[in-house]
This record gives structure tokens, sequence and C-alpha cells, in this order.
């Protein structure tokens, strides 16, 4: 028997079957901003200041680097742990993150993503970014990793809140607006940068947050005392939490510190982290509190409207990541079939993969004209307070619409890989399981349906604010202008509150669709827009929208004019 040496195995074998052939290089290094045509166009026709242009440009370059996607890989791969007590049985209530989560999450609060535009400014310079470059910001970033975006959002929609209280909206929003970030658990005044989280709903309830049982009973001082549990509280280790608790004058919001200012720890105790689908590399948690110190935000007893404007934002930021995510797993696809061939030709060259990618590129392209007029129209808000109620309108249907077929389109691009896109070194299996998430938090679809169905009672002027938008671009596409009218028919057409309940889910994707075409027909070239129209909306005026199989565009479509602009080179 001859027996080989570790030296002659490794020489004899390791080149007769392992030459890689066929398989694409890594998608890194490219510029997440310059290579996303619809953003850079929608960027472009909405005015940003030059120097945000350069800022954006310097965040998509971030956000394509090798190191930060690097970073995303290694935040979901060593998770958050839980740590109750020290060594020495001292309760902590720590929570211990990779590094990789903490280099993705100052540089994302170094970029400005957690910071609200000052209240005064609606037009961006060279020191103030607008909502508009913000989300554009928290877009790209999203592709890289969603998970740092929660902190981030609440953080970013917590000041919303501590402005209808302004002697604390003067004290914590410049710690709030920082650039500078500190992970260290320390009182908040003392740090250079906080981050701010929430904790709204409990096990009984979930959204229906008047089924809260937390209660609040005054500390003897400005403070109160908070007692209660809450089901979800996301990145348990931020600073300070707007939370909601019964006084005896109803549900009120409180400001919460996890650090008191005596340097002790508020009697704020995380009970154990949730075990999710997916968004691993952030911690999510159930906490108890014990006459925890917390001070009062807004007016008492009408804690659900403070913290509406609040849920609002974070609601577009699910929106926001939804896009990213969709847009990023496009790129992937059609990365992947630029380098690879199959049956004698690249993929990317068959006409029904073409047909494939051209369609999840458009439902890309409408998801990310929606989130920048969103956001434009919150930067307007203040000089226009009917933008202000179509955005709220808005939000709810883009976020029913965007977050659902964000994960719909992302499955598609993964299947455009085939195995290799099930693999978790390809990102695609990260990117699915993340997209579901915004789809649930701060309020499921249903959610969101039904809160358009309370705008058509209590704020039917968003509807002619809503009507008015779309019919910028009356008469430019048959589709159009037929799905238009199909909408208004729908909207009159319910006979009753169980009638308008059971048809809100198909009022919310026409209202969402309709406005994603508009916006097309208005910012994109005719061979997106007319695309999207004639797929999305159909010859019908928008029946089938739901439930529409990618791949299915009709024959005459330029598909790579489609595709190049969706193209990461």
């Amino acid at each position: 028997m001859v027996y080989l040496s570790v030296e002659c195995y490794t020489q004899f074998y390791m080149y007769t079957t392992h030459e890689v052939l066929n398989q694409p290089p890594p998608l890194a290094d490219y510029n997440a901003f310059s290579t996303d045509t619809a953003l850079v166009e929608g960027i472009r026709d909405y005015g940003i200041h030059p120097e945000g242009v350069n800022r954006l440009e310097r965040v998509g370059a971030r956000a394509g680097s090798a190191q930060v996607i690097e970073w995303g890989f290694q935040a979901n791969t060593y998770i958050p742990v839980l740590k109750t007590h020290d060594r020495f049985g001292h309760r902590v209530d720590e929570v211990e993150y990779h590094p990789a989560w903490h280099s993705l999450i100052s540089e994302a609060i170094g970029y400005g993503m957690a910071a609200q535009p000052p209240a005064t400014t609606g037009i961006s310079d060279s020191d103030f970014h607008t909502h508009l470059e913000r989300a554009a910001m928290l877009y790209m970033w999203s592709r890289a990793e969603a998970g740092v975006g929660c902190p981030i959002s609440m953080t970013y929609a917590g000041v919303r809140a501590l402005r209808l209280e302004p002697e604390l909206a003067t004290a914590w929003e410049p710690l709030l607006a920082s650039k500078s970030y500190d992970p260290e658990l320390r009182y908040a005044k003392d740090k250079p940068g906080i981050l701010s989280g929430m904790a709204l709903t409990e096990k009984q309830g979930g959204s229906d947050l008047r089924a809260n049982t937390t209660r609040a009973e005054p500390a003897g001082d400005s403070g109160w005392l908070l007692t209660g549990h809450k089901w979800f509280c996301s990145a348990p280790m931020c600073d300070v939490f707007l939370m909601l608790a019964y006084t005896q004058k109803g549900l009120t919001c409180f400001l919460l510190p996890r650090i008191l200012p005596d340097g002790s720890r508020n009697a704020f105790f995380i009970q154990r982290l949730k075990d999710k689908l997916g968004n691993k590399s952030n911690a999510s948690s159930e906490i108890e509190v014990d006459h925890a110190y917390a001070w009062m935000v807004g007016e008492e007893g009408r804690g659900v409207k403070t913290v509406v404007e609040m849920i609002a934002s974070c609601r577009m930021d699910a929106l926001i990541s939804s896009a990213g995510l969709m847009r990023e797993a496009v790129a992937q696809a059609i990365w992947h079939t630029m380098h690879r061939n199959a049956f004698g030709k690249t993929l990317i060259d068959q006409p029904l993969m073409r047909n494939v990618l051209a369609d999840i590129s458009l439902e890309a392209e409408g998801a990310t004209a929606l989130f920048m007029r969103l956001a434009d129209a919150t930067d307007r808000e203040g000089d226009d307070p009917l933008q202000g109620q179509f955005r709220r309108l808005a939000v709810a249907a883009g976020k029913f619409q965007v977050t659902k077929r964000a994960t719909y389109a992302i499955s598609e691009a993964l299947e455009c890989l085939g195995g290799n896109g099930y693999v978790e070194e390809s990102i695609m299996p990260r990117l699915y399981r993340e997209a579901p998430v915004n789809s649930v938090w701060e309020g499921s679809g249903s959610v969101n349906a039904l809160d358009i169905l309370r705008a058509m009672i209590k704020e039917p002027a968003a509807f002619d604010v809503y009507f008015d938008e779309v019919s910028q671009t009356a008469g430019v596409n048959h589709a159009f202008d037929d799905a238009v009218s199909a909408l208004k028919k729908r909207m009159v057409s319910f006979s009753g509150e169980d009638d308008a309940q059971w048809y809100a889910r198909d009022l919310a994707i026409r209202l969402a669709s309709v406005l994603e075409a508009s916006l097309l027909l208005r910012h994109a070239p005719e061979v997106v827009s007319s695309a999207f129209c004639r797929s999305r909306l159909g010859q019908e005026g928008g029946d089938g929208v739901a439930g529409q199989v990618f791949g299915t565009l009709p024959k005459d479509v330029d598909a790579m004019a489609i595709i190049e602009r969706s193209t990461p080179i």
C-alpha cells in the first residue's frame, strides 16, 4: 500500500476539479448613489442643495464599499447577546453587540441619519440636510444592513413627539441630533450624542394601545414613576425611551432614561431578547419597568395623539428600508445575470430573464419614486399643512404596498441567482428575511389599511390633496386615467363600515399604485412609466394589481432600457 504525503496529496488534487468558472465577481466597492439612476434623477428633480448631493455621493460610496458590506455580514453572524447580571450577581441589563454593529451605526449617525432636520428649515443648505436627503441616506444604508435602521429611525422620529414639550425638546434634541455615537451606558446628558427607543405595545394588546396596563404615578417632583411591561422594545440599549402608561386622566406618553442623573440605573429590566425571523443584528426585547423614573411628554391623557406623528415617521422609514432592500436585491440579480452563462448565453441575454429583471426593476423604481415624494412632502408641510395630510394618507397606503411587494420582489430576485441565491453568502436570504418585518412594525398591513378608512372620515381634505397630486399627469397615459377613475368609483362604492373594511386592502393597493404611476409619469423616462402603468394598472383600470407574477411584461417593452437604470456599474 502506497501513502501520499500531505504535500503530494495537495499538489496532486488541488486543481483537478476546483478551477472556478462561470461565477460572478462579488458586487462590492460600487457607489450606491451614482449607480442608482432613479435615485439620482429624483434628487435632481427635487432640487437638493449641491452640498447635499455631495453628501449622498459619500454615503453611497460607503454603503457599497466592501468594508461596510462585510460589517453587515458580521453583525448578522454575531448577533446581540443579553447580559442580565454581571459575574458578581448585580443586575446590569446590558446587550452586547459585535463591533461591526457599532461601526455601522456610528457611521450612519455620523452622516446624520438619526437627526431630525431643524423644525424651521425646509430647504437644504450646506449645514442642514432635508428629510429627503436623510431618506436617501437611510435607503442606501439599508442596502448594506437594514438592522441598524431601527434605533436610527426611532431617534429620528422621537423628536417629533418631544417637540410637543418644548422644555424637554430643548434639553434632549441637541443630543438626539448629534452626529456622535457613544455606546457606553451612562447618563445621557454626559454623552456627546444619544439614541432614543420606544416601548409602546404590550402582550395583551399589540396595536390596540388602549389595552395597555402600564401605570404611572407622580414621583413627588416633576417626574413620574412607571410600572408595567412592554412586549416589544427594539434596541433596548438606547439612552432614552418614549413609553405609554396610564395616569388617572388616561393613556399618556413619557420619556424614560436608562441612566438617572445620579449615575444609577433606572428600574428598566430586559427580560429576554426576541428570537426573530430576520433583523438579526438588531436586538428586540421584552422589558419590565418597576417604578422607573420618567418625564411626561405632551398632554396628560393624550398619549396616542402624542405618538401619532412619531409612528407615522417610523412607518415611512419602514417603507424606505423596504425600497432599499428591494433595490439591493435587484442590483444583485442583475449583477449575477450579467456574469453568469447558461444554455449558451449570458443569463441577462435570455428573453425570459430580461422580462423578470425588468419587472422587478420597475417595482423598485416605483418604490423609490414614492419614498422621495413622501420625504419631499415632509419637507414642505411646515409651509403647507395640506402636505402633512397628504403625507399621512400616502404613507399608510405606501407602507402597505411597498413593504408587501418588497418580500415578493426579493424572492424573485433571489430566484434569479438559482441555488446560489439560497446561500447566506449571497446576501439574498438576509434581504428576504429582513423584508417582512417592515410590513409588521408600526402597524401591520391591515392597521394601515384601516388608517386610510379613518382618514376618509376625519381628514377628507387629504384625499383632495391626493387627487390634486395625481391629476398632474391626467391625460398622459390611458391605463393611468382608467385607474384613477376606477379608484374614485371604489371610494364611493362602500355601502357601510363592514363593506369598507372588506375592501380596505384593495383601496390601499389602488391608492399606492396610482400614486407611484403618477410619480413615474412625471419623473421617469417614458419607457419606465409606460411599462409600469401597463403592467401595474392594467387596461381595466387597476384590476388584478395584487398577486401579479413578475416576468409577465408586454413583449414590446424595452426591457434592457429599464434594466440598465438599475445596473450597479
